[in-house]
């Protein structure tokens, strides 16, 4: 292999970087945002509310990724007048904001079960506990299920998002200029695919190393219980000393 191509492959590459962290940080926010709206839906005891977000989540996690991109970039162009008429066609004309929302919707069925099973989780002890200290259901959330429920979802929702920064790449074919696009317009003037795809790998496991060591610095912070008490010295030693 020939290192000072893939150097200069390399630097090449990361003017992609900025639109991919772009897509895959506002995809797992909204996503995120989406999600919790979802799972308390599904959490519900409410028919109306119960099954729009179990179809929405079946629906998402059941088709490709790939095929929702097509349908709201391709699929809703066909739609243009209808779209114009309601003054949101300047919003899906542009590839950006169609990966964008693609994205968003894929994720948030994902991360909605994730958080539903998190929820779901969380001892009824210390739910009655909280109540029996006359908790209301705010406090309740927010002392209580909130927190334990965060640190059940956070290594199943690491994964999700490290699968949204690799899904970024699927941008590439409605002509957004990240990180495998750019590869790929370099293995057209170069031919030479693999040392491009090894660069391009390489940028987004990097980008997956930071996400997963953040979440675990997330997860040890919020754990401090699990933490390791210091071992006490025996008696002897602490009459030595």
């Amino acid at each position: 292999m020939d290192l000072a191509f893939m150097a200069e492959t390399w630097l090449a590459l990361l003017a992609g970087l900025p639109l991919t962290l772009r897509l895959a940080g506002w995809s797992v926010l909204c996503g995120g945002v989406l999600a919790l709206v979802l799972a308390l839906m599904s959490l519900s005891r409410h028919p109306a509310l119960v099954w729009p977000a179990r179809a929405f989540v079946f629906v998402f996690r059941g088709t490709p990724l790939l095929v929702q991109v097509f349908l709201i970039y391709y699929g809703l162009g066909q739609f243009r007048p209808t779209l114009q008429a309601w003054g949101v066609w300047w919003f899906f004309r542009e590839a950006y904001w169609c990966a964008l929302t693609a994205l968003s919707l894929n994720t948030a069925a994902y991360a909605a079960e994730i958080i539903r099973g998190a929820i779901l989780s969380v001892p009824y002890g210390q739910i009655e506990a909280g109540r029996a200290c006359g908790m209301g259901r705010l406090t309740l959330a927010r002392r209580i299920v909130g927190p334990i429920a965060l640190r059940q979802a956070l290594p199943a929702y690491s994964n999700e998002i490290v699968s949204m920064v690799k899904a970024t790449s699927l941008a590439s074919i409605i002509t957004l200029a990240e990180v495998t696009f750019i590869a790929q317009k370099l293995i057209a003037q170069t031919f030479r695919a693999v040392e491009i795809f090894i660069c391009a790998g390489s940028i987004y496991l990097l980008i997956n190393i930071a996400v997963t060591r953040a979440i675990l610095g997330l997860e040890y912070w919020l754990s401090p219980h699990l933490r390791a008490a210091p071992r006490e010295p025996p008696a002897s030693e602490a009459a030595h000393a």
